[in-house]
């Protein structure tokens, strides 16, 4: 459990750096420069990723709570939701008019459906730990980046095309999970 809990934990501090530690980014970048910092950035998402791989392998599920028998079904609705959140940001879409961090609601929305579904300690532990830190780094960024100026308004195919963009997305997941993750999430 404690290199799932290290994983999560580095995910988010690493994630913090550039909400939170500005100058320290920016004194960082004018030293060893921008593609190295982004390097090591990407070192360290490996890291965090590697740790919570082998730390959700090595840990032993503990049951902490029951989820409700409907929590599975809204878990899929939720996590096709969050797909789409999740894309939303590398297209010009409507909405972003309504959301300013849409990838960050997005994984704030997976790691809460999954609760639904999921009630044993690392699951708390991973989808509670990424729902929390996309909370908290949502918090961080609107104090940094101060009022937000909304995008202008896209035609209503560019939505389109994200939804049917978040749904194949969706649907290949879904059909992969059990090969990628071990189970299915319709069983």
């Amino acid at each position: 459990m404690t290199k799932l809990l290290l994983g999560v934990a580095l995910w988010a501090v690493i994630h913090f750096i550039p909400a939170v530690a500005v100058d320290f980014r920016r004194n960082l970048v004018g030293k060893i420069g921008e593609q190295p910092f982004k390097g090591i950035f990407a070192l360290f998402m490996v890291l965090a990723l590697y740790l919570i791989i082998s730390g959700w392998k090595a840990t032993i599920p503990v049951n902490i709570y029951q989820p409700p028998i409907w929590g599975s079904h809204v878990t899929a609705l939720f996590v096709l939701i969050a797909f789409i959140l999740f894309i939303a940001p590398y297209h010009a879409t409507n909405l972003k008019r309504f959301l300013r961090h849409p990838q960050l609601t997005g994984v704030s929305v997976w790691g809460a459906a999954h609760l639904l579904a999921n009630g044993e300690s690392r699951s708390v532990i991973l989808f509670g730990g990424l729902a929390v830190w996309a909370v908290i780094e949502i918090l961080l960024l609107n104090r940094r980046d101060g009022a937000w100026i909304k995008p202008d308004a896209v035609p209503v195919k560019k939505d389109i095309i994200l939804a049917v963009a978040g749904i194949v997305t969706y649907v290949i997941v879904a059909v992969s999970h059990q090969w990628l993750f071990g189970f299915s999430p319709f069983a």
